[in-house]
């Protein structure tokens, strides 16, 4: 606890001028105590719950479920207050509702005898669950999370109890009151996203929102509009970042990626993307090739598609992986600095032969049909691959439901964050062999560790700031496709990125694709702390938590590494990779009593959840609890209110000392 000091005159002299602008606020010695007495009792509330989940990539039913039930927080809260005194059923039931309370409320109006008798019943139930959540918080935070309409209402039924004698009767009428006004329904929907908003004080999403999925741009919705999250850029969330900032070669791979897995949804309704130039495109210049290597995943895209839409798709998917591969090649052309001379693919095809120069062995490729390709420079595009281009560039650069998602991403977004004692970041630390932070060079300078990332940082936000002159942030634009694939980025950190080889190769050993030296030197405690060394966060408590590579359990991975310091949070909420990972994701809780780690089984759908109560299976994989509840004293807000105290204690000893006078 922050006791009162006396500072000396010569202590406040030298604050005098801030604290007569703090005065401002506190104009007297009543208002400062007031002040203190206030962040001392917050200081001593129990820490909010954070939420840490990453690589979502567009599956947007399982993020919002995994949100709604704030990873099983809910039901363990349920379970707590409810314990033997209520069925299984009956408190699935309530945890369906309170995750979905339109769609099961109208599920029970169509099977309930007795609806008053349940609204009672229920209500009840919710009023309990909304204390407990509640609890933990002030009532001046608790009053801002509440609904204009109920907010009297609800503050009434937190703060008061049935068990008290005195307010029985008050208590119980108020609940028969919201049945009898028809307003039950209202009432129900507003506590349980009460309940949803109160379970999360905080929401880290650690990068790779956008692809593969559907729904990217419904996730962003949500992101967007939650109370307090942060967000870590991920591969995936760049290369969108890159295509709305004009880089062409960031749009061709959203596009590619998109048709690979039959994703318009996003595209086409999300952000207004309009295809039909590259349709037509394909159709014409693409008529009757075999197109069996660019044939779509469809089976990941919720969407049915007919044979003819196949190909169709896949003819637009050839046309804009050539193109890709042409705007790479220029962007390596015109940045020899990013020694990327071998990955000119184009380069290096013998078009007499029909094979490929991949480190000195040719290898006969899959595709052998380029006619918009000029074997003399083969990174040109046509007149109309050109105008094609042009016209997508135009779409995602105009497109306003972008503009506003990229602008989110920008706002509350950055490559690393440390808050906590958590050091959360999506990929990689560049890394030598040593341990050492490798030097990366950026715009001429180099950079390594914490360095780097800051450097990063102001990269991107420059290259996103729209300018009328393009040579004005040309460098930073163009070095948003290295971040998606380059060798020294952070958020990539392999040898090379084999999308080429995967398509027109057969031969599987030129698919591989290095890992850099963190992902080898990551399992150690010492790398651990070494990092966090340099990010400014004590050894000890402290982790790294990432995402981006998916924990293949079915192989034994574990994603507990380095002696418990590390946390790799991917465990495939895509489904594209739940084939290989054998499970639906990871995520995280840190709560007052410590960390858990929870691993889950694949979400069938929103459907299944709502009409059969079918929850997320999810399993503990990792708990660690601290001796001591975590107050908000102990985070890095906490440190933020306990200087407030101190500088309002100093001016408490302004006052007093007549170095500041009180505006009575």
């Amino acid at each position: 606890m922050t006791h009162y000091v006396n500072y000396s005159t010569a202590e406040l002299s030298a604050d005098l001028r801030y604290l007569k602008l703090l005065s401002r606020s506190f104009p007297t010695i009543a208002a400062a105590s007031t002040e203190i007495i206030n962040l001392e009792a917050i200081l001593n509330l129990p820490k909010g719950t954070e939420h840490f989940l990453t690589d979502v990539h567009g599956e947007y039913e399982a993020f919002q479920h995994v949100l709604k039930n704030a990873s099983g927080t809910i039901k363990r809260k349920v379970n707590e207050i409810f314990g033997n005194t209520l069925r299984e059923a009956d408190k699935q039931d309530l945890c369906t509702l309170i995750y979905y309370p339109v769609e099961k409320l109208r599920l029970v109006r169509q099977t309930e005898p007795d609806m008053t008798d349940w609204y009672e019943i229920t209500l009840n139930r919710l009023v309990k669950v909304s204390q407990s959540v509640s609890s933990k918080y002030t009532r001046s935070k608790v009053n801002k999370a509440l609904p204009k309409d109920f907010s009297y209402i609800i503050q009434e039924l937190l703060h008061e109890t049935e068990a008290d004698p005195n307010k029985h009767a008050y208590f119980n009428q108020i609940i028969s009151t919201i049945i009898s006004t028809g307003r039950a329904d209202d009432f129900i929907e507003a506590m349980c996203n009460l309940i949803q908003r109160l379970a999360i004080d905080s929401l880290h999403i650690i990068g790779d929102i956008f692809d593969r999925g559907p729904g990217a741009h419904i996730i962003m919705d949500t992101i967007c509009d939650y109370h307090n999250f942060d967000i870590q850029w991920g591969n995936h969330d760049i290369l969108w970042m890159g295509a709305y900032a004009g880089n062409k070669a960031s749009m061709a791979n959203v596009l590619r990626i998109s048709l690979r897995y039959g994703n318009f949804d996003t595209l086409e309704e999300g952000y207004g993307i309009n295809l039909l130039p590259l349709t037509t495109f394909a159709m014409e210049t693409y008529p009757d090739v075999n197109l069996d290597i660019y044939r779509p995943r469809i089976k990941f895209s919720g969407r049915l598609f007919s044979e003819s839409e196949i190909m169709a798709v896949a003819r637009m998917q050839k046309a804009i992986t050539v193109i890709q591969w042409k705007l790479e090649g220029q962007i390596i052309e015109r940045n020899p600095e990013y020694a990327m001379g071998d990955r000119q693919m184009l380069n290096r095809i013998n078009y007499e032969k029909n094979t490929v120069n991949i480190d000195g062995v040719e290898y006969p490729l899959n595709d052998t049909d380029f006619p918009t390709i000029d074997p003399a420079d083969p990174n040109r595009l046509s007149r109309r691959e050109e105008a094609v281009v042009q016209q997508l560039t135009n779409s995602f650069i105009n497109s306003e439901k972008l503009h506003k998602h990229m602008n989110c991403l920008l706002r509350h977004g950055s490559l690393y964050l440390a808050r906590n004692n958590n050091l959360m970041f999506h990929a990689s630390l560049p890394m030598n062999a040593d341990g050492s932070f490798k030097q990366v060079s950026v715009a001429g300078s180099f950079y390594s560790g914490k360095a780097l990332f800051d450097r990063l940082d102001e990269l991107i936000q420059t290259a996103c700031r729209r300018s009328d002159n393009p040579d004005d942030n040309r460098y930073e634009v163009d070095y948003m496709w290295y971040l998606w694939c380059g060798a020294d980025s952070p958020l990539f950190d392999k040898s090379k990125m084999a999308t080429f080889e995967r398509y027109l190769i057969a031969d599987k050993k030129t698919h591989h694709e290095e890992k850099g030296n963190y992902y080898i030197l990551n399992d150690r405690a010492d790398i651990c702390d070494r990092i966090l060394e340099e990010f400014g966060l004590p050894i000890e408590g402290s982790h790294i938590i990432n995402g981006h590579v998916p924990v293949k359990t079915l192989k034994g991975e574990n994603p507990v590494k380095a002696d418990g310091k590390l946390l790799v949070i991917d465990g495939g909420f895509s489904k594209a990779y739940q084939s290989e990972t054998g499970i639906a994701g990871y995520t995280l809780v840190y709560h007052s009593r410590g960390f858990q780690l929870v691993e889950h089984e694949p979400f069938e759908s929103q459907q299944k959840a709502i009409e059969e109560g079918q929850d997320i299976i999810s399993n503990t994989v990792l708990s660690e609890f601290k001796a001591k509840r975590l107050k908000v004293r102990d985070t890095d807000k906490g440190k933020e209110l306990i200087s407030q105290v101190e500088d309002l204690n100093k001016l408490l000893s302004a006052y007093r000392k007549g170095l500041v006078k009180e505006m009575l």
